[in-house]
């Protein structure tokens, strides 16, 4: 059997890496269909907002649903995720 893996502190602290947006660049330019939110039927659940691989969805309880467009990249995970069926994915014109 594997010995398992151990992370030892560094000073003191694990080492922990933070998503950020774009680190790759504007992916958004080569997506064929984009993720479409319809704030009426959403719940606020954050799962969108959880289950997004690039971090560019946001949910706030008053504007609901914003997508950074010029990030994503219409994999349709949220569309997948969103058990209120409140985001659609539509090809991109």
């Amino acid at each position: 059997m594997d010995k398992p893996i151990v992370v030892k502190p560094l000073h003191g602290r694990l080492p922990l890496s933070t998503p950020s947006i774009g680190v790759a660049g504007k992916t958004g330019l080569w997506r064929t269909e984009k993720p479409v939110v319809d704030n009426n039927k959403c719940r606020v659940c954050y799962l969108c907002e959880i289950y997004c691989p690039v971090n560019v969805i946001r949910v706030e309880p008053d504007t609901r649903v914003s997508i950074d467009y010029e990030y994503c990249k219409g994999c349709g995970i949220c569309a997948e995720v969103c058990p209120a069926g409140a985001i659609t994915m539509v090809n991109e014109e």
